[in-house]
């Protein structure tokens, strides 16, 4: 399925079409960062433990799992225009329903719905990003790209900060999602030409990227997990449900401000060893939470910078990738990347829903340091056999 080249008229639609897509990833951003802790605050308030929690919050995974194998023919039938306004569409009906839904069985397939949703626009936001940037530039639009997905996260904890978990913070969302249809569907917007079918097996993309299958891993796992426990985490160390959303909202606020400082650096450095740096950073900075919550502006300190710190490691990666393979292959890995992101995902909350339960304290920063930490030595030992 090869990434064929588009007519773009002018440079002012090009920029516009980039904006657009962009838009389109912050939405995906914002729709899981609203629904992993409001959906987590929502349960726990109706008797759930963590570990129904977690098991919830991994029926997004498993909806990522269902989607990414099928996810590049139904591109080629349906085009990454068409598939991104059904998946707005999709996401916006699951949010509007959760407040009319009582029974807690059915939300674990609505959030599975939700998890298809997610992977449509994840994956096809990236494609198509990084279709309309140029060479030449490539590097900085996918760090505006990151940027703009971690303002979408940060907006989620944000809009509940002032909203609450009520069912108003459902319907915001949904309406958030169908506003976004509209610079997708506009006529001044790109898109990629129709893409002509490519057969491929998974495993080769796997072979030819470990690291970037690695990295998503990583990045799905600790993401999905905090979005859904962090919160919840405070609240267990004495912090109000306010002031929890603002400690996530300061570790997102974190992962949109360093990002570009994070970017530059890759340029200047080797980008592999960046990589395992910031791993070896982000496991010390989550072995420090327990000792830093007592302490509200170290503690919104230390997450704004772990927060950039962690996120810094998969935009790295997507330079990497993005200077090493173009063309088939890049598409072919961006879909095997959803697989990996959706095996994390459905490890990383119900590894932390667990651990939590067995210690409320340090459950959640040790797994998720363990994860940061077993990367970074998988990065030490491909440089050694380099």
């Amino acid at each position: 399925m090869p990434a064929e080249s588009f007519p773009i008229p002018s440079s002012s639609q090009r920029l516009f079409s980039v904006a657009a897509v962009i838009a389109t990833a912050a939405i995906f951003g914002l729709t899981y960062g609203l629904t992993a802790p409001l959906i987590a605050a929502n349960l726990a308030a109706r008797g759930a433990g963590e570990a129904l929690i977690g098991a919830n919050a991994a029926m997004h995974a498993l909806g990522v799992l269902l989607i990414a194998p099928v996810l590049p023919r139904l591109a080629v039938r349906y085009g990454q225009r068409g598939l991104i306004v059904g998946a707005l569409l999709l996401s916006a009906a699951m949010l509007a329903l959760f407040p009319f839904v009582p029974l807690i069985w059915l939300w674990f397939p609505m959030r599975l719905a939700l998890g298809v949703g997610a992977e449509v626009l994840g994956v096809l936001s990236e494609t198509w990003t990084n279709d309309l940037a140029e060479e030449s530039s490539r590097g900085r639009t996918m760090a505006v790209y990151m940027a703009a997905l971690s303002l979408g996260y940060a907006g989620g904890p944000a809009i509940l900060s002032v909203v609450g978990t009520g069912p108003d913070a459902y319907l915001i969302g949904a309406v958030i999602a169908l506003v976004a249809i509209v610079p997708v569907v506009s006529p001044w917007t790109a898109a990629p030409a129709k893409m002509e079918p490519h057969a491929a097996s998974p495993w080769r993309y796997l072979r030819l990227a470990p690291v970037a299958m690695a990295t998503t891993i990583l990045n799905a796992g600790v993401e999905t997990a905090g979005l859904s426990f962090i919160a919840l985490y405070a609240g267990n160390q004495g912090w109000s449900e306010a002031e929890a959303m603002r400690l996530v909202t300061a570790l997102m606020i974190g992962a949109i401000v360093l990002q570009l400082p994070i970017g530059m650096l890759a340029d200047r450095m080797n980008r592999p060893r960046l990589v395992m740096l910031l791993a070896i950073v982000s496991a010390l900075g989550a072995l420090a939470w327990p000792f830093v919550l007592a302490n509200a502006p170290l503690a919104y300190a230390t997450v704004f910078v772990w927060g950039g710190v962690f996120v810094g490691i998969y935009t790295v990666m997507l330079a990497i990738v993005g200077e090493r393979f173009s063309g088939a292959e890049l598409v072919g890995i961006y879909a095997m990347m959803g697989l990996a992101w959706g095996v994390g995902a459905l490890v990383g909350p119900s590894s932390v829903g667990l651990g939590m339960q067995l210690n409320r304290v340090w459950g959640l920063p040790i797994v998720v340091a363990t994860g940061c930490a077993l990367f970074a030595a998988f990065m030490a030992a491909r440089r050694r056999s380099a």
